[in-house]
């Protein structure tokens, strides 16, 4: 029975896992969609403040803020800020600015590897040699994944820096959620997150003059489609599959989401896809199963006897008890 239930919860998290992939990803599709008639900000205003309206009487009416305190709120508040506010407006900027999707998607992708090298010193977790050699292949398969499309861009080379920031407020809002015992679930913290965006975009927009909508059908389409795919499935699976599978195990799936993207730019935006692209798909795919297979082995090294006879969980690696090892992601 339990090896049923055991079948039934790696589904789970597989479909979950493919799900992120393709939702994250048409974050960065729509938007080069559609952009060209209208202002990244305006789409980024109407992509969340309705749905912030939607979020807050969700939690409303099933209580999910109940039991969360203002300190728990605050810090969600906090991770809202890097993870949402600055990663959404560094990625519509930076794809207004021209960059081609795919190479946002890639800088995007570089996220792992600064994770896996703050990783041990922030989080006291190890990184075994297997998922750093995973990592590695990893990265070579997104630069493969997007290579042709580097000189294609008639973006100012500062513009680069806008993917850069973006992968750097993502980071550090994955840092603040794992550093903290705060646990709001899922639907609260999406919702303060979201809320929290709003405001902030709303009192830019209104600065600007970029807050009227423009009354094309194509625009709220356009709405819809964010709200749902990249904002409510994208980052509820993100902070859902964190809490399951760990911090790396995530950060490697988002290698899969560069050749996705350069997948879909190929299809919808006619961006260059080459036998490159397809050995790029391979060596992505390689990255994250290695890491997969060292994540593995670190639970199953954390869950069994060490040589002394001694469970490693309760070892001098996690000096503050396994409850801290739960919280740092060690737990699949």
């Amino acid at each position: 029975m339990s090896k049923q239930i055991g079948i039934v919860r790696a589904s789970v998290t597989v479909a979950a896992a493919t799900a992120f992939v393709v939702t994250w990803s048409s974050g960065f599709l729509i938007p080069a969609i559609a952009t060209v008639d209208d202002s990244p900000l305006t789409l980024l205003v109407w992509r969340f403040a309705p749905l912030a309206v939607v979020l807050i009487g969700l939690v409303w009416v099933s209580g999910s803020a109940r039991g969360a305190t203002p300190k728990d709120i605050g810090t969600q508040a906090l991770i809202g800020l890097f993870a949402q506010f600055g990663y959404c407006v560094a990625v519509y900027a930076a794809i207004a600015a021209g960059i081609a999707t795919g190479t946002v998607a890639l800088i995007d992708a570089v996220q792992p590897l600064v994770v896996a090298v703050l990783v041990g010193p922030l989080l006291g977790l190890r990184v075994r040699g297997m998922q750093w050699a995973g990592l590695a292949l990893g990265a070579v398969g997104v630069l493969l994944v997007v290579r042709s499309q580097f000189g294609s861009s008639a973006a100012s080379p500062i513009a680069y820096l806008l993917p850069a920031l973006a992968m750097v407020c993502l980071i550090i809002g994955t840092f603040i959620q794992r550093r903290s015992p705060a646990q709001t679930g899922v639907l609260l913290t999406l919702t303060i997150h979201v809320v929290v965006t709003s405001v902030l975009l709303v009192i830019v927009a209104a600065v600007t003059g970029s807050l009227a909508p423009p009354a094309s059908p194509s625009f709220w389409l356009a709405v819809v489609l964010t709200a749902l795919f990249p904002t409510l499935a994208a980052y509820g699976l993100y902070w859902w599959l964190l809490r399951r599978v760990g911090i790396t195990v995530l950060n490697a799936l988002l290698f899969l989401i560069a050749p996705t993207t350069a997948l879909g730019g190929g299809i919808l935006l006619g961006e260059t896809l080459t036998a490159v692209t397809i050995a790029g798909f391979v060596l992505c795919g390689v990255g994250v199963a290695a890491v997969l297979v060292g994540e593995t082995k670190n639970g199953e090294m954390k869950n069994g006897e060490t040589t002394n006879g001694r469970s490693e969980a309760s070892g001098p690696a996690t000096k503050d008890g396994p409850d801290a090892a739960e919280r740092s992601g060690v737990e699949v």
